[in-house]
């Protein structure tokens, strides 16, 4: 009855009665590979009680556990990168209530979404960080991608616990990191990965530089620093070029990840 009601739910059918009126207008095939009874499909008031009941955090972990175990067999744990981002939920929005947010884990390589947790007004994604990949039992070898909001030293000290690795963007919420960064001697850095893209009606180029910082970087287990440079253009403007320049750092050493593995 819940894969029904997911299926139900992606076909857009939102409502108790809607989703009740999706499973009892399924084809019989349907109605069997969901493993109904072609001839006894679930109520509205069946399944009003069952979802109702339901604890939606429990059903989040034990879904976590199926994709991450599913993720994990095409997929060897080494090398795996799962990226950290939080996104508002479009349509969560209601008169009475403000916008859903969430915090996601999603494996990069597959596209899907090991985990996710919620991020009331009470808190920040900050302080979900943990809970959220704890859902993930095994991160060893694993590499965490995260934007500056969780260029944490806790959340470092975490990953290191669990035997993970990790690549954070730095900007502002950190300025002491920052200003290190941007006073390493960049310009006598040849690039270590470049590659161009083109989509959404403009041009991409991105340079990759990369510093071995054993010392005097203040982070916890940095190993080395990055300069990703951008340079963009609107294929409608093909003279003007706009330039951004972004660091980060990870524990990875040279040893343990290439350039492009590091640039991807």
């Amino acid at each position: 009855m819940v894969t029904a009601a997911v299926c139900a739910v992606v076909a857009g059918y939102r409502s108790y009665a809607a989703i009740a009126e999706w499973v009892a207008d399924v084809p019989a095939a349907t109605a069997l590979a969901l493993g109904m009874t072609a001839d006894r499909r679930p109520s509205e008031a069946m399944i009003r009680r069952l979802l109702q009941a339901m604890d939606p955090r429990l059903l989040t972990a034990a879904i976590s556990v199926w994709l991450a175990g599913r993720a994990t067999a095409t997929t060897s744990t080494a090398g795996r990168a799962i990226a950290v981002d939080g996104k508002t939920l479009r349509g969560s929005r209601t008169t009475d209530t403000a916008a859903r947010h969430t915090l996601t884990a999603c494996d990069q390589a597959t596209g899907v979404v090991l985990a996710s947790i919620d991020v009331d007004g009470k808190t920040n994604e900050i302080t979900r960080f943990a809970p959220l990949l704890d859902q993930i039992s095994d991160l060893r070898d694993t590499v965490i991608t995260a934007d500056a909001l969780h260029c944490q030293r806790e959340h470092v000290t975490y990953l290191a616990q669990r035997g993970a690795h990790w690549i954070l963007t730095v900007k502002g919420n950190q300025p002491h990191l920052q200003a290190q960064l941007t006073t390493l001697p960049w310009r006598a850095v040849p690039d270590a990965a470049r590659d161009t893209d083109r989509g959404h009606g403009r041009r991409e180029i991105r340079s990759c530089k990369i510093l071995t910082v054993s010392t005097g970087i203040d982070f916890p287990h940095a190993a080395q620093a990055i300069q990703i440079r951008r340079r963009r253009r609107r294929l409608d403007q093909p003279k003007r070029f706009t330039t951004e320049t972004v660091y980060a750092i990870t524990d990875l050493r040279v040893h343990q990840a290439k350039p492009a593995q590091l640039a991807s």
